[in-house]
């Protein structure tokens, strides 16, 4: 009946007075299912909305999205922490692990080893290779533009950076002074 009122109605140009909806056969109560049940939610840190970005940086630290991090740093998709190497010697598996227990995983690592592209051990690159981690080895001031470039294009990207020893600085965004 309701579908023939619906019809007529069709024909002669008015809009239907009552929408036919699919009927479901049995109806679910609180105990039938998991979606009826109240789940508590804690809050223990909000995720920044905006991606890492990496300001500045010269032979004492970085400014990452307006932050002083001061020496090495580990930067992550929405954090940053204190990378304990002194130089790119100092990188070992050990150094790298938070890179690969993360998640979501971390596609690429650019690591930045100062003022010269230096080579890392073969046996971390080997490592981070066989967890699925692809590292891209650069002098720190094209480790930081290779990381924003990065992060721009939506990868979840992390990075490892030594700051430069020399006297080349990024004082503002595209500006290099020696």
């Amino acid at each position: 009946m309701a579908a023939a009122l619906a019809l007529r109605c069709l024909y002669q140009g008015r809009p239907t007075l009552r929408r036919l909806a699919p009927r479901r056969g049995h109806r679910l109560s609180p105990a039938d299912d998991e979606l009826y049940q109240r789940t508590q939610i804690s809050l223990l840190q909000r995720e920044s909305p905006q991606t890492m970005y990496i300001n500045s940086y010269n032979s004492h630290g970085f400014t990452v999205n307006g932050n002083r991090v001061f020496g090495p740093c580990a930067l992550l998709p929405y954090s940053v922490v204190q990378w304990n190497v002194g130089s790119h010697q100092d990188i070992t598996e050990e150094s790298f692990s938070l890179f690969w227990m993360l998640e979501p995983r971390i596609e690429i690592v650019v690591v930045g080893t100062g003022d010269r592209t230096e080579q890392l051990q073969p046996q971390v690159l080997r490592a981070m290779r066989q967890r699925g981690v692809a590292v891209e080895v650069q002098d720190t001031p094209n480790a930081c533009a290779t990381f924003n470039f990065l992060c721009h294009e939506g990868r979840v990207t992390g990075a490892a950076l030594i700051p430069p020893t020399g006297r080349t600085s990024l004082t503002s965004l595209g500006q290099a002074t020696e």
